[in-house]
């Protein structure tokens, strides 16, 4: 009898710390179904100074770009707006991944020859002269388009941000692999502490020089 009440003991024991457990906090896994994507940002009309803006053009390389229809729907735009950026004589800097060459650039998109090339990963700011040239030329703007919106967009934007540019992201001339990347991608500059509402979202069309 001693033992039955001593085992019972010790079951009403168990079931009070069960039921006095805080129960397991919902995770963004959990929540994720119900998620419902914020308002869509607006995009601002801006005028930059061709003499010390800078267009940065990421990665536009057919190992990503070219394989990603996504991307290759921006380059009529990105094109349109290269041409009358050379026609202002405008820095122009062109980037690559580690792996490919600069001839693997899209034919649309080519670069000249004379514009500066880097080499880096997402962050082209990271183990390149990309700072040193701009401040060379006297950059204080930059303009980025390009791919991966969730890759070299999302990074260099962010580190010319924090580097003191004016930053301006051409939202019809970036691309990721879906839908969701590229939204994901520009509300990072829409939200993120500091940056948030100080990098200009915009569309080719609506910037002018």
């Amino acid at each position: 009898m001693l033992r039955f009440r001593h085992l019972m003991l010790l079951v009403a024991l168990a079931a009070a710390v069960v039921y006095a457990a805080p129960a397991s906090a919902q995770t963004i896994i959990d929540e994720w179904s119900s998620v419902k994507a914020p308002p869509a940002p607006e995009l601002t009309s801006v005028t930059v100074d061709p003499k010390t803006t800078a267009l940065l053009m990421l990665d536009f390389l057919k190992q990503n770009c070219g394989s990603n229809p996504r991307c290759v729907a921006t380059l009529p735009k990105a094109q349109k707006f290269l041409a009358a950026a050379r026609a202002k004589d405008m820095t122009i800097i062109y980037s690559l991944f580690p792996g490919p060459v600069i001839s693997d650039t899209l034919p649309d998109v080519a670069p000249k020859g004379t514009e500066p090339v880097v080499s880096s990963f997402f962050n082209k700011f990271l183990d390149t002269d990309l700072e040193k040239i701009l401040k060379g030329k006297g950059i204080k703007t930059v303009i980025l388009m390009g791919a991966a919106s969730d890759g070299a967009i999302l990074y260099t934007g962010t580190e010319a941000f924090f580097r003191h540019y004016q930053t301006i992201i051409a939202v019809d001339a970036i691309a990721g692999k879906t839908a969701y990347v590229d939204q994901f991608s520009v509300y990072q500059f829409t939200v993120a502490p500091i940056m948030a509402g100080k990098v200009i979202l915009t569309r080719t069309d609506m910037t002018k020089f």
